[in-house]
């Protein structure tokens, strides 16, 4: 994944904000290099990261795979249909048309980076207040992600020293790859070893 951003979609209120979502879902916008990883490859990481068979108990968080051309709609249907199979269980995630995404506001952007004092530093070096350029970049999405405990300490470690940080930002991240829990979909679709 090369970006992600946080926000609101699905729904017909314009303009949705988190305290006047209307009927959108929040949601999560990935933008990423096919050459690097599939839409397929996304699909599993998405199923194995929630339980399908759990009914929603709300618009605002329900799960839910927005496609945006019939090839998507294609493969999420098809990618439902085998984990229902594989499950013997009722998929209750949605799979709907991708409507107009909204951004949530910024300080919902990055969260679990936003609240990572060390990492901040460093962003805020790097980024010095442009917060379109903090939420958009790839650094910080993958930083997100690592401290929210999500990823793979394998890819990780692959990727330390390309990422634009200070020695004690690399020391920190480092020190990341230690609470991680590599998840075989998740190695398997970047392509590392899952034994």
């Amino acid at each position: 994944m090369t970006r992600t951003r946080v926000g609101y979609t699905g729904g017909t209120k314009a303009d949705p904000t988190y305290y006047s979502l209307g009927d959108h879902t929040e949601s999560l916008q990935v933008d990423y290099d096919p050459q690097r990883i599939s839409y397929s490859q996304l699909l599993d990481i998405f199923w194995a990261s929630h339980d399908p068979a759990e009914q929603p108990y709300s618009t605002q968080y329900k799960a839910v795979v927005f496609y945006a051309n019939a090839e998507q709609e294609r493969l999420a249907r098809a990618s439902a249909q085998a984990v229902a199979k594989r499950t013997g269980q009722p998929v209750y995630t949605e799979i709907l048309p991708l409507k107009t995404f909204y951004r949530a506001e910024d300080y919902h952007q990055k969260y679990y980076l936003r609240n990572t004092p060390q990492l901040m530093r460093e962003a805020a070096a790097f980024y010095g207040g442009d917060e379109r350029g903090f939420t958009d970049s790839t650094l910080a999405a993958r930083l997100n992600g690592y401290a929210g405990r999500f990823g793979s300490a394998a890819l990780l470690r692959a990727e330390l020293q390309s990422y634009d940080l200070s020695d004690s930002g690399r020391d920190y991240v480092a020190g990341l790859a230690l609470k991680l829990h590599d998840s075989p979909a998740v190695a398997a679709s970047c392509g590392l070893p899952t034994g």
